[in-house]
């Protein structure tokens, strides 16, 4: 099988049908995407300079966030270039480079995510401990295993991308590029890619998920154990945001696939229309969970402003 370099370009999709009201879609979804990098870099600067938040719980937040900054960074560009430019051709390479990125992230935040559930679990189980236990050298490990762990994983099939024969239609059902999309395009044996990406949910999302459940399961527990019925209730409402952020990421991810394995006589736009929930969603909620449910966020938030009003 030969490099595939002589193939026309793959031509992206907006909403199918409804391309005279693309100009008026994009409004709510440049709303989204604004808040949605307002948010998250105002979290990240947040943990960055102020000095209260130097704690794991908050640099773990920060990874988060950055990483919902990264799958808004990745899409962005091409979601808009299509609704406001029509601008609908994307190179081969620029398509599995996105490609990478958006399902690399994907498993980033599911990481993330399962990483601030052993923080939780930690500083409830072992709150005397805890920051011997969650030095800022291991939280560092812990993010870097988590990058790598999702970029190794994701690594096999975009490269196999590159050496697959493309001639069937160019056209992809999404304005930014999905794996599972691209190798519909494929004219070769594509076996590996379906079965792979299948291992990676189950051997990853899933097995994340199970064991985060598990963590508040010792969590709770541990809870339970405590005398002081007010001390009970703050050490699970420390946990609230993070089982808030957990239900917001899942849940999209849950409803996704039931669209795509159940929903295949759905119109398309149902399809597309999930697939902006499932990117969008998780990143608009996260820096308001965190705001609304975090004293120490909140109270970060109104110094930033006061500071910003008295150099004005």
């Amino acid at each position: 099988m030969w490099l595939n370099t002589t193939s026309s370009p793959f031509l992206l999709t907006g909403f199918p049908g409804m391309e005279k009201a693309h100009h008026w879609i994009s409004v709510p979804l440049l709303v989204v995407y604004i808040s949605i990098l307002l948010g998250n870099v105002t979290l990240v600067f947040l943990i960055r300079n102020d000095h209260n938040l130097h704690e794991p719980m908050y640099y773990f937040l920060a990874m988060l966030a950055t990483t919902d900054l990264g799958v808004t960074l990745t899409t962005m560009p091409t979601v808009l270039g299509v609704l406001w430019l029509n601008h609908r051709e994307i190179a081969h390479g620029a398509c599995f480079a996105q490609a990478y990125f958006i399902h690399t992230l994907s498993i980033v935040e599911s990481g993330v995510l399962l990483a601030m559930a052993y923080d939780r679990f930690i500083a409830i189980h072992n709150p005397l401990r805890y920051t011997s236990i969650l030095t800022n050298a291991r939280v560092i490990k812990i993010g870097i295993g988590v990058l790598t762990r999702a970029g190794l994983s994701i690594m096999p099939i975009i490269i196999r991308l590159h050496w697959f024969p493309y001639c069937r239609s160019h056209v992809l059902s999404h304005a930014f590029c999905l794996h599972q999309d691209v190798i519909k395009l494929a004219c070769a044996d594509i076996t590996f890619n379906r079965l792979y990406p299948v291992v990676v949910v189950f051997a990853m999302v899933l097995l994340d998920f199970f064991i985060i459940f598990f963590s508040y399961i010792l969590i709770l527990k541990t809870v339970m154990g405590i005398a002081s019925v007010e001390e009970r209730a703050k050490a699970l409402n420390t946990c609230v945001s993070h089982i808030c952020c957990i239900l917001v990421f899942y849940v999209t991810v849950v409803g996704l696939t039931f669209i795509h394995r159940f929903g295949k006589h759905a119109p398309q736009v149902v399809h597309i229309t999930m697939s902006y929930v499932h990117f969008l969603f998780p990143p608009f909620m996260n820096p308001v969970i965190y705001s609304i449910k975090t004293k120490q966020i909140q109270i970060g938030i109104i110094r930033l402003f006061s500071l910003s009003q008295t150099r004005a």
